[in-house]
């Protein structure tokens, strides 16, 4: 794993299963109860020029369990590369906290942060790749003792950035992954590269019944993400039939899992029946973000589970 963790691509499968096992300790010693402080006297910046439910909740409530302390900065509180410059932000910051976690609109602004920063600095979500909620998912997965390796993932929707970083990470981890999308919403090119160059699966078609078929898992998000109101009714009916239902589900493995990295559009990607129904893990994947992000932070900072 670098220095940073801004992409899926980061990783190797070995970095990936690290992370798994220890996220799976860290989660095991908060629910027994047991407490350590391994960042106690570490500061985080979050950066967050979106807003959002689990990613700040679960970096600051992390952050907190570890021993450290979290400063949350918003966009218009400090304007990257409009009131000052990413390299000005990421060079004062390295001064005063620990790491760097970022939520950010342009792919290129966590880059730059991660280029002029000598802390270690976090992906949380940018318009390219969401990669912690890549890690929370196939740790989701991981953790019900599914073989990864042997396993078909179906992406219905939108070719989005979270699509990215679990198209990645799945390719890292030798899963299946079928992608099924209205021309034109498509997987970014340099993604598909990038999954043919660690000799990954990927297929992307624009049959999402076709897609579903046999598999393991199926996972959707919304059709219209943070910054694309102004295409909400195209969308709408660009992928009306993308809609994850009971009759899709149906032609899935029996044991077929349904993730969604939330929040949703009830009605419009996924039903209510699917979204709540026994074989949604939704909330799993919610909860995970928690324990894999504290994962990340303690393997970036070089900290132990152990240390008081």
């Amino acid at each position: 794993m670098t220095r940073h963790f801004l992409s899926s691509a980061d990783l190797t499968r070995d970095d990936a299963l690290g992370l798994f096992a220890l996220a799976a300790d860290l989660k095991q010693r908060r629910k027994a109860g047991q407490r350590s402080a391994p960042l106690a006297g570490r500061t985080f910046a979050l950066i967050f020029e979106k807003p959002s439910l689990r990613t700040r909740v679960t970096f600051e409530v992390g952050i907190i369990q570890l021993g450290g302390r979290a400063v949350y900065l918003s966009g218009p509180e400090i304007g990257l590369g409009t009131r000052e410059s990413v390299p000005d932000v990421a060079r004062n910051l390295s001064r005063w906290v620990d790491g760097i976690a970022a939520r950010v609109y342009a792919h290129e602004t966590v880059e730059g942060l991660a280029r002029h920063a000598t802390v270690p600095v976090i992906n949380g979500l940018s318009d390219f790749e969401h990669p912690c909620q890549a890690l929370a998912d196939f740790f989701t997965l991981w953790e019900r003792g599914l073989d990864l390796a042997r396993m078909r993932v179906a992406w219905i929707g939108d070719g989005n950035n979270v699509c990215h970083s679990l198209v990645l990470l799945g390719a890292i981890l030798g899963a299946s992954t079928v992608v099924a999308c209205p021309p034109g919403y498509a997987p970014d090119p340099r993604v598909a590269e990038t999954v043919r160059r660690v000799g990954g699966r990927l297929e992307v078609i624009d049959d999402p019944r076709a897609a579903a078929t046999g598999a393991d898992v199926l996972y959707t998000d919304v059709w219209t993400s943070m910054g694309q109101e102004a295409e909400r009714e195209r969308r709408l009916e660009v992928f009306r039939r993308y809609q994850i239902n009971e009759t899709l589900l149906g032609v899935a493995k029996p044991s077929a899992l349904v993730m969604h990295c939330l929040p949703a559009h009830r009605g419009e990607e996924i039903t209510d029946g699917v979204l709540d129904g026994p074989q949604s893990i939704v909330l799993d994947q919610a909860e995970n973000r928690l324990h894999a992000q504290k994962a990340v932070i303690l393997h970036l900072l070089g900290g132990s589970p152990d240390d008081v």
